[in-house]
C-alpha cells in the first residue's frame, strides 16, 4: 500500500511539473514572439511640408535640392537605428537635418510673422511612456526640437513657451543665435508680397498663377518638418518642428507642438507627425485621432490615416497630411494636398522620396 501511495505521489508530482513547464511555455511565448519580432525591425518615415507641390511649378534644380536634402535626413535617421539606436534620438536628429536647411519652414528656413520675426514651434514624443516635450514661440534657439526633447528630458513640463522656454534652452546649453540666422531672403520676400495681397489677414490663395510665382503664398498656412521612428527595441517616436504660418500674428500657435494634434506616438499603436492647417488639425486631434481608432477599433495603420486625413478632416474644412509608422514597420504618407515632401526607410535600406501626389 505504501509502494503504491508512493508511486501515486511521484507521479503527481510529474503531472503538475509538466504542467507547470506547459504553463510556463505559453506565458513566455508571447513575450518571446513579441521580442523577436521587434529585434532587427526597424523603419523611419518623415515629411517636410504639403501644400500646392506642382510638377510644373517646380525647378529640376530645386527638386533635386529637396530630393537631396531629404535623403540626407532620413539616412541620418536610419543610421542611428540601423546601429541599435533609439527611435527617439533618430527622430531628434533626423528633424535636425531639416532644421538647418533653407528649404523648409522650420529652423534655419522659418517664415515670418506678420512683425517680421521668426516664432518656431516644436514638439516630441516617445511611445513606451507616452513622455513629450514642446515649445513654441521661440525666437533664438537654433534648433527647436531639441529643446523640446530636453523640455521632455529634463523638466517637469510637457510645454514651455516664449521667454521662458529661451531662458530654459540656454540653462540646458543648447546653442543660442542671433534671430537674424533664421533670415532668408525667399522667406521675407513671401511675406512681403502676402502683405500687400492682404494687409488685414492671411488667407490661401487659389490661383495657380500666383503659386507659380509664390507658392509660398498659396501655402501660407502649410509648412512643417516631421519624423516617425520605430526602433530595434520595438519603441516609437515622433517628433514635429515649424516656423508656423506666414503672416501670422498675435503669437499664434498651430499644430504642430500640441501633442496629439501635431505629434502622437504608443506603442500599442503607431508614431505619428502632422502637416498641414493647424487650426483643424488642432480642432481634429488628427495625430490622437488615427491612434486611437487603431487602439479601440482594431483599424489598420493605413485606414485610420486615410480616414482622418481624406475624410474627418476635410469635414471640418482642413486639409494636409501625416507621415507615421506602426509598431509592425507599417508605414503611411498621408495627404490630401497637391504634394508633400516625404521620405521613408524600411530595415532593409529600401529608401522611397516622394514630393508631389503620385
Amino acid at each position: 500500500m505504501k509502494k503504491i501511495f508512493l508511486l501515486f505521489s511521484l507521479s503527481l508530482f510529474l503531472a503538475c511539473n509538466i504542467s507547470i513547464e506547459k504553463d510556463s511555455e505559453k506565458n513566455e511565448s508571447p513575450e518571446a514572439e513579441k521580442v523577436q519580432d521587434s529585434v532587427g525591425n526597424f523603419g523611419i518615415v518623415i515629411h517636410g511640408g504639403a501644400g500646392t507641390i506642382l510638377k510644373e511649378n517646380m525647378s529640376d534644380s530645386l527638386e533635386q535640392a529637396y530630393k537631396a536634402k531629404l535623403e540626407e535626413a532620413i539616412r541620418t535617421g536610419h543610421e542611428i537605428l540601423a546601429n541599435g539606436g533609439t527611435a527617439i534620438e533618430a527622430v531628434q536628429r533626423t528633424i535636425n537635418v531639416m532644421e538647418n536647411s533653407p528649404l523648409f519652414n522650420a529652423g534655419k528656413g522659418a517664415v515670418f510673422t506678420n512683425d517680421a520675426k521668426n516664432e518656431l514651434d516644436a514638439s516630441i514624443m516617445e511611445g513606451e511612456t507616452l513622455n513629450a516635450g514642446a515649445v513654441s514661440g521661440v525666437t533664438t534657439v537654433k534648433n527647436p526640437i531639441n529643446l523640446a526633447w530636453e523640455v521632455m528630458k529634463n523638466s517637469e513640463h510637457v510645454m514651455l513657451s516664449g521667454k521662458g522656454a529661451e531662458q530654459f534652452a540656454k540653462e540646458r546649453n543648447l546653442e543660442i543665435v542671433d534671430p537674424k540666422y533664421f533670415y532668408t531672403e525667399k522667406r521675407f520676400k513671401s511675406l512681403e508680397r502676402l502683405k500687400a495681397r492682404d494687409s488685414e489677414k492671411t488667407e490661401l490663395d487659389h490661383d495657380s498663377k500666383t503659386a507659380f510665382v509664390d507658392p509660398f503664398i498659396k501655402d501660407s498656412k502649410f509648412g512643417t518638418v516631421g519624423c516617425a521612428a520605430l526602433d530595434k527595441n520595438g519603441n516609437l517616436a515622433a517628433g514635429t518642428s515649424t516656423g508656423g504660418m506666414t503672416n501670422k500674428k498675435w503669437g499664434r500657435i498651430g499644430d504642430a507642438p500640441i501633442i496629439g494634434a501635431g505629434t502622437y506616438a504608443n506603442n500599442k499603436t503607431a508614431a505619428i507627425s502632422a502637416t498641414g492647417w493647424g487650426e483643424f488639425f488642432i480642432r481634429g486631434v488628427v495625430a490622437y485621432d488615427i491612434s486611437a481608432m487603431m487602439e479601440y477599433k482594431g483599424m489598420s495603420l493605413a485606414e485610420a490615416a486615410k480616414e482622418v486625413i481624406q475624410n474627418k478632416n476635410p469635414e471640418l474644412g482642413g486639409n494636409g497630411g501625416i507621415i507615421a509608422i506602426d509598431r509592425n514597420g507599417n508605414v503611411s504618407m498621408e495627404f490630401n494636398t497637391a504634394g508633400m515632401y516625404r521620405a521613408k526607410m524600411n530595415q532593409d535600406g529600401d529608401l522611397e522620396i516622394g514630393i508631389y501626389s503620385e
